[in-house]
């Protein structure tokens, strides 16, 4: 018969069980999060909820079955040990993500190290006396190294904890005390489980932990995405200023002026581009959120169309683009070839070339652009956009920025062989 402490465990084990249950629908219906910290906290609720699961099964086992269910009970207690032991694994994940790391480092190896070994001295414990056993009446027993089982999931907290300290930089307050509850709560309840059977404080603490690190980090990303708003607002009030274009739209007519006398014909092609330029640009700055990359082409292609018919012999375009149905934020592709014109033709010097292309890779589809024009970085773009022609632009910086905020892609630079500069656009499968 269940005597007070079995009755409390099983309030304890419902509790954790609630607790998990609730986490995992509110990490599920969060919108505001990362969505691959929004998947890591899955898994974790998701373990969690295996594992408490499997310790009301354990407790149900052995406190109201009899010897007839000492299969079941084995089965309870090592799937118990199993899911927990997969938490701090998970957080090492967790914490390697918000930090920008990849998995890989001493933290990522140590961390796989001692969980293989958990893992292994938990498959020689079916075997064996010596760390716990479930005798042949359907009975619990601790052996007498039932510590070295406890000792690595001890050793990847403190790993943890080392982690934790060491990029505490790179962390915001709000995810260092997250990750400092989600470790101190546990530890302390192991400790305490280590020497005594008592109350299984393990169970509810691990869950209590799980919880109040979401709330930690969703109040955190919460934050974050209201930041990222309003910095794409600023951006989107900074595009529409920097579209008004003065000294391009003055270029460009007295270029149509001439032409007219000189070659009407041509005049009214580059009427046409100049036409389709200004209604895309236009466009751009009142959209949100993503655009057909066949408009961006479209818009860039316009925008080289009357360059062109300026510079028509310093001046080569190829496309490469089979891959174009795919969206982008307004205003990607663009600006990087405005740049590339920008610092690239100069009458005294030979023509500038420009290759564009499109790609599917891994993670989604590249869109890559050559030119044989200077070399440049981010930063130094951002200076001699802030000092060409009297006249603002769209940085890549400022491209970068919203491809991360609007699409979670990126923007990189290098240097081409033979000289000019490879600017890689990646946008990530939707």
């Amino acid at each position: 018969m269940p005597d007070i402490i079995d009755m409390i465990n099983f309030s304890v084990v419902i509790a954790g069980i609630t607790v998990s249950i609730l986490g995992l629908v509110l990490v599920f219906r969060a919108q505001y999060m990362d969505k691959q910290v929004k998947r890591l906290l899955l898994c974790i609720f998701a373990i969690l909820i295996a594992y408490t699961l499997s310790d009301l099964t354990s407790q149900i086992s052995l406190v109201f079955l009899g010897r007839d269910f000492r299969i079941l009970s084995k089965a309870a207690v090592f799937f118990e040990s199993f899911f927990s032991s997969l938490l701090m694994p998970l957080l090492t994940v967790l914490l390697l993500t918000l930090c920008g790391e990849g998995f890989r480092g001493k933290l990522f190896y140590g961390v796989s190290v001692l969980w293989t070994a958990y893992a292994t001295l938990l498959a020689i414990t079916q075997f064996t006396t010596i760390i716990y056993y479930i005798d042949s009446d359907n009975v619990y027993h601790r052996g007498p190294y039932y510590p070295m089982l406890l000792a690595p999931s001890v050793l990847l907290m403190i790993c943890n904890m080392i982690g934790l300290y060491r990029r505490r930089s790179v962390l915001t307050p709000k995810e260092r005390r997250a990750f400092r509850l989600y470790l101190i709560i546990p530890l302390i309840s192991m400790f305490i489980q280590m020497f005594s059977y008592g109350i299984l404080l393990i169970v509810l603490g691990s869950s209590v932990s799980a919880f109040t690190m979401f709330l930690f980090l969703l109040d955190d990303q919460s934050d974050k995405a209201v930041a990222q708003a309003i910095e794409i607002g600023e951006q989107q009030l900074r595009i529409r200023t920097l579209q008004m274009r003065p000294h391009f739209i003055y270029n460009t007519m007295s270029n149509i002026y001439y032409l007219c006398e000189l070659d009407p014909m041509k005049a009214q092609r580059v009427v046409g581009d100049f036409t389709t330029y200004l209604r895309n640009n236009f466009s751009a700055v009142v959209k949100q959120g993503l655009i057909p990359f066949k408009d961006e082409l479209e818009h860039t292609k316009a925008f080289l169309a009357v360059v062109k018919a300026r510079y028509e012999n310093q001046l080569y375009v190829e496309y490469d683009t089979p891959v174009t149905t795919f969206r982008v934020p307004p205003l990607t592709l663009e600006p990087i070839v405005e740049n590339a014109v920008k610092h690239g033709i100069d009458p005294e010097l030979s023509p500038l070339y420009i290759w564009i292309h499109t790609r599917p890779s891994n993670k989604g589809t590249e869109i890559i652009v050559e030119n044989t024009g200077v070399e440049l970085t981010l930063k130094e773009n951002e200076y001699i956009n802030k000092n060409v022609d009297g006249e603002p632009h769209i940085g890549l910086q400022n491209v970068s920025d919203r491809l991360k905020a609007l699409c979670n892609g990126s923007l990189t630079i290098c240097p081409r062989s033979g000289g000019g500069t490879i600017v890689t656009l990646l946008i990530p499968i939707e």
